[in-house]
């Protein structure tokens, strides 16, 4: 089971095996959802009284309302995804980066 985690926006994160989808918040579909949640008490608000940009679902149902743009959350998890196929090459870019070749 993979227990790396994703940032999330200030310092919370989440573990990247529980995520389902990465949504805007803007649809009608969505915001039901999330009313729908904070009914049922599954709703985690971790924007610090920001505007809600993305929310992460998870897989026991709990919604994450994050501040970070669904975009940004996609490349986090996308060069985690690449970072796990090859890690070779970041730390071969890394040398070169520092210059300890």
């Amino acid at each position: 089971m993979d227990s790396r985690l994703i940032n999330i926006g200030f310092g919370n994160a989440v573990k990247i095996s529980r995520i389902l989808a990465v949504v805007n918040p803007g649809s009608s579909p969505i915001r039901k959802l999330k009313d729908d949640a904070r009914v049922e008490k599954k709703l985690i608000d971790v924007t610090e009284g920001r505007r809600t940009r993305a929310i992460l679902i998870l897989d026991s149902g709990h919604l994450v309302l994050s501040s970070v743009q669904p975009e940004t959350i996609s490349q986090r998890l996308l060069a985690l995804d690449q970072e796990q196929r090859h890690p070779v090459g970041l730390m071969e870019k890394g040398q070169r980066e520092t210059g300890n070749e």
